[in-house]
């Protein structure tokens, strides 16, 4: 009898390890999920058609090259919430001109012919796209940032905005201040010098 009580008594242990393990495994694996980035408005100047000129290099548009502003690589990853990277998606980005005008006919004023505007890249296999353009100005109030958006097949999965951390414009912004804090963080990057210049980093998570 001893021993088949010992026994019990293992087996009930056994039973309550289990059960404890089976209601900490979701909290683990929920824990290990990315935070989504936040959508953010789309604003009044998405190209109303399509650019002849949507390449990764927004300081090249057809044979002209543009000059003004800092020049910078906008590069970054895209995953679904999991990590798993988005291969074969699509990111598109627009901004002004380092005038704060967009190619856009509801700004009031031309942009720089010679500024391409907006881009679009396909994500690789690591889902990691790159741009080449400058640093975001601010313009009609609003704290310097980059639209962006993200299309798989017809789905658009999400349309945000890329800020540039500790701009002193961030939080007179209404748009940037209506976040999160960690939402804040989460669509904001330092533009530091690199290798091959001036370079901003972006780390995006999205709903696949």
């Amino acid at each position: 009898m001893p021993h088949a009580e010992s026994f019990n008594r293992r087996r009930a242990l056994a039973w309550a390890g289990a059960a404890v393990l089976a209601t900490e495994l979701p909290t683990a694996q929920a824990q290990t999920r990315k935070r989504p980035m936040p959508a953010q408005t789309e604003g009044p100047f998405y190209p109303v058609r399509e650019p002849r000129d949507a390449d990764f290099d927004l300081l090249k548009n057809g044979a002209l090259a543009y000059a003004a502003g800092r020049a910078a690589w906008v590069e970054g990853v895209v995953t679904d919430l999991d990590g798993k990277p988005l291969k074969g998606a699509r990111i598109e980005i627009w901004q002004c001109d380092a005038s704060g005008h967009y190619d856009h006919p509801r700004d009031g004023a031309r942009s720089d012919p010679a500024f391409q505007g907006f881009g679009r890249v396909v994500l690789d296999a690591q889902g990691a796209f790159r741009f080449r353009t400058i640093q975001p100005v601010a313009y009609s109030g609003h704290t310097p940032h980059i639209h962006a958006k993200l299309k798989l097949g017809q789905r658009e999965l999400l349309t945000t905005q890329l800020y540039v951390a500790g701009d002193p414009g961030n939080l007179r912004d209404g748009v940037y201040r209506a976040l999160d804090p960690l939402d804040q963080a989460a669509v904001s990057a330092a533009f530091e010098p690199g290798a091959d210049g001036l370079k901003a980093r972006y780390v995006l998570a999205v709903a696949g």
